[in-house]
């Protein structure tokens, strides 16, 4: 026999000894009576007792577990829930973040356009198709489009290429602008001109209130270091162009005779050494006198010692002097162009004869006008260059 069969009967023998047959006695009145209570009916009993009690362990049991899985549940719900909340807020601050970059574009876009028109008289695009493809040919290489992230969605992808757009343009344009300025500066420092003291003179006149740059977000920003570049740039262009347009190279008058130059002199009258700060051109009264510069007439009437006098004021310091004037053409605060009368020459002031005194002033200080008057060519095809620029700037402002 096995050791199992063993064990069974065993335990089969200890569970019957448990359950005896009982008998009770119970007196009533007198009357006794017997109840006989089978090992059997016990057992019976015991069995139906357990089966309860193990059927109300399972139910305990399966209300438990079932509250243990709804509590995961419940908490992988609200986990869901708690990622989902984040994916919309990551989504909200994305959106965001395209918002304002698309605003910022924008915004540089409204700038490049301003800043084309103010220096250039023309739309970004024309500026394209000028000195920019020739001065920067690496800048003006098509976009490669490579160089756009792919992972980025959609939106990103096309603001990420309109950003690289605006970059090679703002590129073109600052080599375009810097070859202009190049340029200009030979030009003045040709006629004798100091090109680093204009345009540090120029921009010692700026100031106001600090307000800082807010984009269309409302956020404080700057435009980027290649703006702030291209902004020193175009000042520099502008400075230097408009000086050399406001320099006098044209005749004052059709005369072939100058009867006196620049610089110490003997005095006419008084044969003593004196400063001559202009120089006399010597013609018959009533010949024309010609603006030697576009600008605008500053005055016109008598000063001491030079007769009758129109002055030009032509920007950027520059002021040009007509003196000894039989007669005026021109009226204060009329614009004259280069070679338009602005007087007749005569023998006024402090004059031997008919003559033109014309003096050139930079910054109040008398210089000589020669080197202006016979500036070379090549300097000539700087300023006319200039000249064209500025004009179609004035006339892109009305």
């Amino acid at each position: 026999m096995s050791s199992k069969s063993t064990g069974l009967r065993h335990w089969r023998q200890r569970f019957n000894a448990l359950f005896q047959d009982h008998e009770i006695f119970v007196r009533t009145h007198g009357h006794v009576r017997f109840l006989r209570i089978s090992a059997t009916w016990q057992k019976r009993v015991a069995l139906i007792a357990a089966a309860v009690l193990l059927a109300w362990a399972g139910v305990t049991l399966a209300i438990l577990v079932n509250q243990l899985l709804g509590a995961d549940e419940r908490a992988a719900i609200a986990q869901q829930q708690a990622a989902a909340s984040a994916a919309e807020q990551r989504i909200a601050r994305y959106r965001d973040r395209v918002a304002e970059t698309a605003a910022d574009l924008e915004e540089r876009q409204v700038q490049l356009e301003e800043w084309s028109k103010e220096s250039f008289g023309a739309e970004p695009a024309a500026v394209t198709d000028e000195a920019g493809a020739e001065a920067a040919p690496a800048a003006a290489a098509p976009l490669k489009t490579s160089a756009i992230d792919p992972n980025l969605p959609p939106e990103a992808q096309a603001l990420a290429r309109l950003e690289a757009r605006q970059e090679a343009f703002a590129s073109r344009l600052l080599a375009a602008v810097n070859d202009r300025a190049a340029k200009a500066e030979t030009a003045v420092a040709a006629l004798g001109l100091d090109p680093r003291g204009l345009v540090r003179n120029a921009a010692a006149g700026r100031g106001g209130p600090f307000i800082p740059y807010r984009g269309k977000m409302g956020k404080a920003k700057a435009l980027g270091a290649s703006f702030a570049a291209l902004e020193g740039a175009l000042f520099r262009m502008e400075v230097l162009e408009r000086t050399l347009v406001a320099v006098p190279s044209g005749n004052p008058a059709n005369v072939l005779m100058m009867s006196s130059g620049f610089g110490y002199r003997s005095d006419p009258f008084t044969g003593g050494g004196a400063m001559h700060a202009g120089l006399d051109f010597r013609g018959p009264i009533g010949t024309p006198i010609l603006a030697a510069a576009p600008g605008r007439v500053s005055f016109v009437g008598q000063k001491s010692g030079y007769g009758n006098v129109v002055e030009v004021d032509h920007g950027q310091g520059i002021l040009t002097r007509y003196a000894h004037l039989s007669g005026f053409t021109a009226t204060v605060g009329q614009q004259v162009t280069a070679g338009e009368q602005i007087a007749r020459m005569g023998s006024t002031g402090r004059s031997t004869g008919s003559h033109l005194h014309f003096e050139v002033r930079l910054n109040g200080v008398a210089v000589n006008p020669r080197r202006f008057l016979e500036a070379k060519a090549d300097v000539l095809e700087v300023k006319a260059d200039a000249r064209q620029r500025v004009g179609s700037v004035a006339r892109g402002a009305r």
